[in-house]
Formats: structure tokens, sequence, C-alpha cells
């Protein structure tokens, strides 16, 4: 790619927003061209904005650049934008990436547009072919642009673990969550609530993952411009516990067939999809890690595997309910958030979409 792509981050504040500016510093095919945010941030420098959450130093180019109101007139001013990633918060996302979506390629990580028709929820090893849904989409709505959005964080992991299971036949799938502090953005959950202690409720996300991974997992009805739904049924539970990074979740499952635990393992491990062939440059060599330890995957251990691009599962056993069990992890701002949006638009990229 001879001219880096110029991007624009909606939500450039918050904790994934600017896991967004750490993970494309450097990137090869992408520039931050615009950072964009709420009207109280509007006019400040970046580094007066916001406190800087990650782990590794703003980089000095970045704090000097103003931030612009999260509008298109704004952002179209503030320098030029060939694609946008959105990590507004909920309730301001749906309006905002509507109107950017007329005009640009729109990688949303917020829930306003996830279950529209026409719109792809998408990961790009679990379903590429829901990619081509906003062809359909540009021509429905009149639009250039379009949105397409990833999954909730719990969603995303999961669904990249059942996807290599679908060759015995999904039947039943239960998972219990236990999920870190930073999903819950920035500041969070207070530490009166979570020090020495568990929540066991986590707003609308039982919802989320019940929903999304049957349409992640559906068949895209290119005729219809609509996906349909994947026919396994799933019960979510889920928990806030008291890790700062990585997902941890419980995962039981019922088949139509009885593999044995080594073809399941094999099935983990051998699983790739389209970026690993197209070796685009956020994909992970083995988007799933299987871990052989009888107390793996752990949080603090496994969730920078594939530089927090791979899920982690271990503990694979028979179970005397379901077919099987077994433990799945994921980096859940960096896989299951910014990371898992860059990715995705390396895919549109690659495809000539976006």
């Amino acid at each position: 790619m001879s001219m880096k792509r110029k991007v624009a981050i909606l939500g450039a504040t918050g904790a994934v927003g600017q896991r967004f500016i750490q993970l494309l510093q450097g990137h090869p095919w992408f520039q931050i061209s615009v950072l964009a945010a709420s009207e109280r941030s509007a006019g400040k420098k970046y580094k007066d904005a916001c406190p800087w959450l990650m782990e590794t130093e703003l980089p000095e180019e970045i704090a000097e650049m103003s931030v612009v109101n999260a509008d298109v007139k704004s952002v179209e001013q503030a320098g030029e934008v060939d694609l946008v990633f959105s990590s507004l918060p909920g309730d301001l996302a749906g309006p905002a990436e509507t109107h950017f979506g007329a005009l640009y390629p729109v990688f949303s990580k917020a829930s306003a547009h996830r279950m529209d028709k026409d719109v792809p929820l998408f990961i790009p090893e679990v379903n590429p072919d829901h990619a081509e849904m906003v062809k359909i989409q540009q021509k429905l709505r009149g639009w250039k642009g379009f949105i397409t959005t990833d999954p909730n964080c719990s969603t995303i992991q999961l669904a990249i673990t059942l996807k290599p299971l679908m060759q015995f036949g999904l039947k039943q799938v239960m998972v219990s969550t236990m999920q870190a502090l930073s999903g819950a953005g920035y500041p969070g959950v207070s530490s009166l609530d979570i020090i020495d202690n568990v929540v066991p409720f986590i707003s609308g996300e039982e919802e989320k993952m019940e929903a999304e991974a049957l349409k992640i997992l559906g068949k895209y009805n290119s005729a219809g411009c609509n996906v349909q739904n994947a026919i396994f049924q799933l019960s979510a539970s889920c928990n806030r516990v008291n890790v700062k990074d990585g997902h941890l979740e419980s995962v039981f499952i019922k088949l139509e067939q009885d593999p044995i635990i080594d073809e399941i393992e094999e099935a983990f491990a051998n699983f790739q999809g389209e970026p690993q062939r197209l070796k685009l440059p956020s994909a992970p060599v083995n988007p799933i890690v299987v871990r052989h330890e009888k107390n793996r995957p752990q949080p603090r251990f496994d969730r920078d595997a594939g530089c927090g691009m791979s899920v982690v599962v271990g503990r694979i056993r028979k179970d005397p309910i379901m077919t099987f069990k077994y433990m799945c992890l994921g980096h859940n701002t960096i896989r299951g958030a910014a990371g898992g949006g860059i990715l995705s638009a390396e895919f549109y990229v690659s495809k000539g979409l976006a």
C-alpha cells in the first residue's frame, strides 16, 4: 500500500479511543489525522483533554493535536479523512455514526447499530462473507460510506472459539464470564464496589452475548441483505471481577457429534481465517492458542497472547451433562475493542471495500 489511509477517531479521549491511538502508532496502512470527542474536550490539545491511561507513553505528535467536536462538519474541517473508527458512548454513537456513515467507512465499537438488518456484525476470521453486506447497505441507503460494527468484547472471544466447533454441530452453549474492570471504561467500577468482591451483573451484557453470537455465526443472505441467525441455543451469565484487563469465560458446549478431546483441541489449534491467509498487519498467526496446563488460561499470564489479538483456550474436558467444556480468555480492549476494529478495517481495505 503506497499511501497510508487517513483516519479519524471518534471518542478519542476515552479508554478505547486511547487504545486505538496506541495500536495505530507506526501502523503500516493507517495514519491518525483527526481526534474527535465531546464538546467539553473540543478545542483543547489532546494532552489537556484527558488523562492518558495506556502503559506506553503518549506520542508527542498526538499530545499536541487539537481535539475537535465529534460531528461531520468539525471533522471535515480538521483534516483529511478516508475512514473513521468510532468508540463513542452508546447514546451518542447512533446518530453520529449514521451521519458519518453517509460519507465515510465507519468501523464502530459501539452497540447502537450492531443488530441493524443491513449492518455487519463482524469478526474477520469468523464471518468474512458478511463484509459484503455494506455494498447493499450503501445501495439501500444511498450512502457513499457505510457502517460496520464489532461485537461486544465478551462476544468476540466466545464467537472465535465457537466457529471451529460448528463442524461438529453446535446445539447448546452456556457461558459464564469473569470480566475485567477495563471493560467498564474509565473511571469504571468504584473501588469500594469491586475490592474484596465480585459483581454478578453487567447491564445489557448477557442480552448482547445471547443475541450477537447468533448473528455473527449466522448465514448471510445477499438477496435479502440480512443474516439468518444460527440456530443453536445460547445462555450467558456475566460477572465483573477485580482484574484490570482480560475477560475469562467458562464455556459449556453440547454438540450433535461426540468428538474426542484430541479432535476438539486440534480444531481450536488449527483454526485460521482470512486475516491469516491475507497476512493482515494486525492478524495473529494463531487466532486461538491452546494451553495444556491444568491452571491456564489466566488473565495476568495469557491476555497478551498474539499481541493481545489471540484468544487463549484451556481446560478442555468432557462434561457429564453437556458434551464438553473449556475456558477461554481474550484481551478485552485489544481483540475485544480497538485491535479488533483495526483488523476489521484492514480486512475491508484489503478487499477493496474501504
